[in-house]
């Protein structure tokens, strides 16, 4: 991605992003439907995975598709980026990437991918230093940001930052590699002012008392982007051969996010166990995550044209999300 030389585009841009972004977002799926029938014989699904909170039922349906004839093999990535290169590489059945990663595979010419369904939202705010000012947006200026460049956040950040008319260059966006432990590193020896990250690398300064949630400066509900968290994709190969497990993989995860969704503590604790942090930090993160999609195909056809007059993928595919999107799955879970 050629972000380097395409967050300044951000400035002129603000018509591209909201183009056609009114609207509402769907709201989060509802019941779950019946429990399928076991498949005649077993089948494995590999799904990569990371290990955020939002993606917290993942690791707790093995036995629930066992039961249903689904042999579940988890794979763990650092980033949604290398779930996803495994996915188009073959390597998985299906993984758990970032909301603007149909659009990405399918810029660079990967169209044997399928949107199956978002996963949670949550507010997003940067993160500040201890010490630092960040009341309001204007508050950037002259500040070190820390942002990981095309990343989930990035994407949200820079779209909030045109719909505020904020110029990119008004504050020194400092690039971080790697996970989200270098943020909060970089922030507590004093290297940058604020954060632009993820959970639970936003809770953890506040928790240890170094940074705080700069609540004026929210970035997760911009019209463009939007506040979903992260998605399931599919390959097609998968969803051609192996629709029944992928269908009962969905019901699975659906009934366990339902169950997650309406116990704070239960969430909490499955938070913890998939991260492996502090139960006390868990406890904080999962607070502001609401599990459920808030993704759609309009978002993320306005994402798609938004991202590629940026430059940050290759070409226009809004025109091929329709074709790469299958509703059907989630439906069929709620019994609908």
């Amino acid at each position: 991605m050629q972000v380097s030389r395409t967050v300044m585009k951000l400035l002129g841009l603000a018509g591209a992003l909201l183009v056609g972004a009114l609207g509402l977002l769907p709201l989060p799926a509802g019941a779950v439907g019946p429990e399928p029938a076991p498949l005649a014989q077993p089948v494995q699904l590999t799904v990569g995975y990371q290990k955020v909170g939002h993606l917290a039922p993942v690791i707790l349906i093995a036995d629930e598709l066992k039961k249903l004839g689904v042999d579940l093999k988890l794979v763990e990535f650092v980033r949604y980026a290398d779930a996803r290169t495994a996915l188009l590489a073959g390597s998985l059945d299906a993984a758990s990437v970032g909301p603007a990663d149909l659009a990405i595979s399918l810029a660079q010419g990967s169209t044997n991918v399928v949107g199956l369904m978002g996963v949670g939202s949550s507010p997003k705010y940067v993160i500040g230093r201890k010490g630092v000012t960040l009341d309001s947006w204007n508050d950037l200026k002259g500040k070190k940001i820390a942002i990981a460049p095309g990343s989930a956040v990035w994407f949200q950040f820079a779209a909030t930052l045109v719909e505020k008319g904020i110029p990119y260059n008004s504050f020194e966006a400092v690039n971080i590699q790697g996970g989200g432990a270098n943020f909060d590193q970089a922030l507590k020896k004093g290297d940058v002012d604020g954060l632009v990250t993820w959970e639970p690398f936003e809770s953890i300064p506040s928790m240890e008392g170094y940074g705080f949630f700069a609540k004026g400066l929210e970035y997760g509900s911009s019209k463009a982007v939007g506040a979903e968290l992260g998605m399931f994709m599919a390959s097609k190969p998968a969803v051609d051969a192996k629709r029944a497990a992928l269908e009962r993989f969905v019901w699975a995860y659906l009934k366990k996010q339902e169950e997650l969704a309406k116990s704070p503590a239960q969430f909490a604790q499955a938070y913890a166990q998939l991260s492996g942090m502090a139960p006390d930090i868990a406890a904080q993160a999962s607070q502001i995550i609401k599990l459920g999609e808030v993704i759609s195909p309009e978002q993320i056809k306005r994402q798609a044209k938004a991202f590629a007059e940026l430059g940050v993928i290759q070409k226009d595919v809004s025109d091929q999300i329709d074709a790469h999107w299958d509703s059907s799955f989630v439906e069929k879970a709620l019994g609908k």
